[in-house]
């Protein structure tokens, strides 16, 4: 049955349509924002997957470039895989659904948004998350929803929600955030600095819009929502986990008391072959053949009570710091002779080394998708390769996650990072992480930073990344513990994992995954409150004594740079005709050049010289000879009535015989020969534009390119 429901979303009429598309999906929506239109079908597998101990959620986000009038421009004029956009949105659609899912689901669940048309003010970003969570809320598949998102910035102070393309481009602050009536559950921001409390504001605007979507959302699966399917559950043999928790609870806490992660694994490796033993004798070899897998995840529940019973009950984290501790600091900078910047951060066992490398404007990457934004500037990307966990896994390419915290650490330092104006290099930074034992994406956030102080970028101010952790009583959201710093095992059995960037004026970037089924603001606002104290400490103990402030100097390795402004109809003048003046200049020079539409001229070379040379010529060619100037110029020709002088940009004067002396002279040549440098003085332009030099009362030090 065909029906359309209605509401307002930002001032803006929000539509959701469903039976009319897609009729053999568990549930489809299609959601219309304004002109904005996406697509979202929601699927299950009718058994679960076997051999798994986790949920199989896929969620795509299709990026469509029909959707914005554009054919592809790759060879086969079709999209391809995904691009970093898109991924990141398939993310951020991802983490609120997934822990509203039951536990001992093991069903194949996917999720599809397709953006069919798209108008820059309503994003389809907020349209697939609205639309997956209303797909499944009336799907007849187990879902504990529904959710809502929206976007907010902060333009000229005030807070706006679900800002247009005009107000993003001058907001200070892009912000998705995601919940349920109740609570927060995804937060993703970008921000220039902008203080905690400000924030925190940001985000409870954002939640006031989110509870009337969701109990838009609500309205539809009461009226047209239909049961939820029963579903074979994977919840763990009761009886194994209490013989388990009774008999090596003690065990399993000793074995995870280690501050070094390797030992701790080989701890509990070994407890867990003790463990594997004593349940066939308990329960007989049979038992133990054909649930394997259930024992497994046995030892993992003992395992993750043991931890967090240790953190929430005892005060206690397995490598016995406080809660408000972080793990051992150091780090290092100009490690690598020849890139233009390197730095090593490491904290406790997580390192990484970062790479800064400055490149031609014309090297900024180009983005072919449905957003306004075509290029982009600034690039970071974080690899995690398998030895940085003791892995022997062959690489298959950066994958979601390593997407993901790449553009976590991009969003961290874009704010600071100096303009195209002050600086007009294409950056690129690569964070390699060669250890982790958690909060690698916060490790490459401040190593990068020092990466491009050590390249000699004028970053504004120095960015350093924390992570928070939460493990809280499954029956009273506010008896909770939060910890400073999370190491893998707190952020693999805690609830939260809260990750901030930022100066110590403010916030620059978050990313916020939870477990649970959201966060209240008072844990939002510790959140905010312990990673800032945080940050402050990286910086000013560890980072900042290690580089105060970015080099005076580029690395001999780096290009150097020169730049003019030129009038835009120069431009044709500087290229020539096919190319010809520029490369003629590039193949005496040796430089590289780039050439804006609005007449920026960026030269860069290894050599200053070089590129100082390859600007005079340019101010050569596009110099305005004007009446009344003053130049020098070459004797291109003798002639019998006087001289020719080249003035540069293809311009030359005719200095009559009259004009060269004070002193009446028999023969240009008794003054003159070809290839002499003279001062001349432009007394006058003709209507047919000939030029008409002289030399009379000009002393030869008076020579200026402009008048």
């Amino acid at each position: 049955m065909f029906k359309v429901y209605e509401t307002e979303l930002a001032g803006r009429p929000l539509k959701i349509e469903t039976g009319k598309m897609a009729g053999l999906a568990n549930g489809s929506v299609l959601v219309r924002y304004g002109d904005t239109c996406v697509l979202v079908n929601v699927t299950a597998s009718k058994e679960p997957k076997e051999g798994i101990d986790f949920f199989p959620l896929s969620v795509d986000y299709e990026e469509k470039l029909y959707a914005v009038g554009k054919i592809p421009g790759s060879y086969q004029k079709r999209e391809g895989k995904p691009g970093d956009k898109a991924i990141l949105v398939s993310r951020a659609i991802d983490r609120p659904l997934r822990p509203l899912f039951p536990k001992d689901f093991r069903n194949d669940v996917v999720v599809v948004a397709t953006v069919l048309s798209v108008d820059y003010d309503n994003s389809p970003e907020v349209a697939a998350m609205i639309g997956a969570s209303a797909a499944l809320s009336i799907s007849d598949i187990p879902f504990g929803g529904p959710t809502a998102a929206v976007n907010v910035g902060i333009v000229d102070g005030q807070i706006i929600i679900n800002p247009t393309d005009s107000q993003r481009k001058v907001s200070d602050l892009t912000l998705t955030v995601a919940g349920t009536e109740q609570k927060i559950a995804m937060i993703e921001a970008g921000a220039n600095e902008v203080p905690e409390n400000i924030m925190l504001d940001a985000i409870k605007a954002g939640h006031e819009e989110i509870k009337k979507i969701c109990k838009f959302i609500s309205k539809m699966k009461e009226e047209i929502g239909k049961p939820k399917f029963e579903y074979k559950s994977f919840e763990v043999d009761h009886e194994l986990l209490a013989y388990l928790e009774e008999n090596f609870t003690a065990e399993m806490k000793e074995a995870v008391q280690e501050v070094d992660k390797e030992l701790r694994d080989n701890n509990v490796a070994k407890l867990s072959d003790k463990i594997a033993e004593a349940v066939k004798e308990k329960f007989g070899e049979e038992y133990a053949e054909a649930n394997s897998q259930s024992i497994g995840e046995a030892i993992y529940k003992l395992e993750k009570k043991c931890v967090r019973e240790m953190i929430f009950v005892e005060h206690k984290r397995v490598d016995g710091r406080a809660l408000d501790e972080i793990r051992p600091l150091s780090c290092e900078v100009g490690l690598l002779p020849r890139v233009h910047g390197s730095a090593m951060f490491t904290r406790g066992q997580t390192q990484v080394l970062s790479i800064a490398t400055l490149g031609m404007a014309s090297e900024e990457q180009e983005l072919d998708g449905i957003d306004t934004e075509t290029s982009k500037r600034y690039m970071h990307q974080y690899n995690f390769p398998s030895y940085s966990v003791g892995e022997a896994r062959p690489s298959r390419g950066p994958g979601r996650r390593e997407v993901g915290h790449g553009a976590l650490a991009e969003k961290a330092l874009v704010p600071v990072l100096p303009s195209k104006e002050e600086f007009p290099y294409a950056i690129r930074v690569v964070s390699e992480v060669l250890s982790s034992n958690g909060s690698t994406s916060q490790a490459s956030i401040c190593g990068s930073t020092l990466a491009l102080m050590d390249a000699g970028v004028p970053i504004k101010r120095p960015v350093a990344g924390i992570s928070t952790g939460l493990v809280t009583n499954p029956n009273d959201e506010n008896d909770y513990v939060m910890l400073t710093d999370i190491q893998g095992l707190e952020d693999f059995f805690g609830d939260m994992d809260f990750k901030v960037g930022g100066t110590k004026k403010g916030i620059t970037a978050i990313q916020v995954d939870i477990k649970v089924d959201g966060l209240s603001y008072k844990v939002i606002e510790e959140a905010f409150e312990r990673t800032k104290n945080a940050r402050k400490y990286i910086l000013d103990e560890i980072m900042l004594k290690q580089i105060e402030k970015p080099r005076e100097e580029l690395s001999e390795y780096a290009p150097k740079i020169v730049s003019l402004k030129i009038k835009p109809e120069k431009i044709k003048e500087v290229i020539g005709s096919g190319g010809k003046t520029i490369n003629k200049i590039i193949e005496e020079t040796g430089v590289k050049i780039d050439i804006e539409e609005d007449g920026q001229v960026f030269i860069y070379s290894n050599e200053t010289e070089n590129a100082k040379k390859a600007l005079n010529i340019i101010e050569d060619i596009v110099r305005e000879i004007e009446v009344g100037g003053i130049y020098a110029g070459k004797v291109s020709k003798i002639m019998p009535f006087g001289a020719f002088v080249d003035l540069g940009s293809g311009k030359e004067g005719l200095l009559h015989i009259s004009k060269i002396s004070n002193e009446r002279i028999e023969k240009v040549e008794d003054v003159l020969k070809e290839g002499d440098t003279v001062t001349v003085k432009v007394y006058e332009i003709d209507q047919q534009g000939r030029i008409n030099l002289t030399m009379k009362n000009l002393a030869s030090d008076s020579f200026s390119e402009e008048d």
